[in-house]
């Protein structure tokens, strides 16, 4: 599958070593679709390609938007790349967040660190004067305050939905919750039956929030996460990504709780 060349429109720096692009195609008004959760393959030319979840809204047809961590060659690379540059890119991939499923519903954000950016055109889509979503509830962890995403939405989003924070360490000036984000899902009041949950992040924060959902009887089957890890074909035929039956990039990167419990404990899976 060969890469559509793109070009990034717009290059915001999150904080150090975290910044996010909004590319757009290079052919003349192309409408850009994609589900939330899905991810594409960046390419940047000379250093090769790399798996990215989408970060935007569903309803801005004209760009993509990445928000993206430099951790080696490649994402050093796009972190070079300014207004202008050129850049390849394949997607949209993989099976997204099952917006469907909320009607009716409290749904629970969780979001840690970089985990947010994936989470972010679900909170878009729910936000939407169109969601049949009941109740929304963010809890959203970061290191420090500083290195907190998207710190003016935040604030607009605040407005709309019930809006948690916690930091690992507390910065001067910060009034909020310290420790982490599945501290906040201690205190908070679940109906089961009504309630569902998407969770993003590392993967020990994500295996101590689904304890936390567990023990307030939320059932196995209204848990969903975002499984991002191993992923380098994009279309299930490298076997690089495999885990259990699944191929992530394929089968995921979103998947039910009760789905995959059986082997997302399991040592050296």
């Amino acid at each position: 599958m060969i890469p559509d060349i793109f070009y990034v429109q717009r290059r915001i720096e999150e904080y150090p070593g975290t910044f996010t692009l909004h590319i757009k195609k290079k052919e003349a008004h192309p409408r850009l679709s994609f589900q939330p959760g899905q991810f594409n393959m960046l390419y940047a030319f000379g250093a090769g390609e790399v798996p990215i979840s989408m970060s935007g809204s569903v309803y801005n047809t004209s760009v993509y938007i990445h928000t993206i961590r430099t951790l080696g060659q490649v994402t050093q690379a796009l972190e070079q790349l300014r207004e202008g540059d050129q850049l390849g890119v394949r997607g949209p991939f993989g099976k997204g967040w099952p917006v469907g499923k909320t009607a009716g519903k409290t749904v629970l954000l969780i979001a840690g660190g970089l985990g947010l950016a994936p989470l972010r055109p679900l909170v878009y889509s729910l936000l939407d004067k169109n969601s049949a979503a009941t109740d929304v509830r963010l809890f959203y962890g970061a290191k420090s305050q500083p290195e907190m995403l998207y710190s003016v939405e935040l604030k607009h989003w605040e407005q709309q939905l019930t809006l948690q924070t916690s930091v690992d360490m507390a910065t001067p000036g910060w009034q909020s919750n310290v420790g982490a984000v599945t501290h906040l899902l201690t205190a908070t009041k679940i109906d089961p039956e009504n309630s569902i949950a998407f969770i993003c992040g590392p993967e020990i924060m994500m295996r101590f929030a689904i304890q936390e959902l567990i023990k307030k009887n939320l059932p196995r089957a209204s848990i969903y996460l975002s499984m991002e890890r191993n992923m380098k074909c994009a279309i299930g035929h490298c076997g690089h990504c495999q885990w259990g039956p699944a191929f992530i990039c394929k089968d995921g990167p979103v998947f039910c709780y009760q789905e995959i419990y059986p082997w997302f404990h399991r040592q050296e899976v």
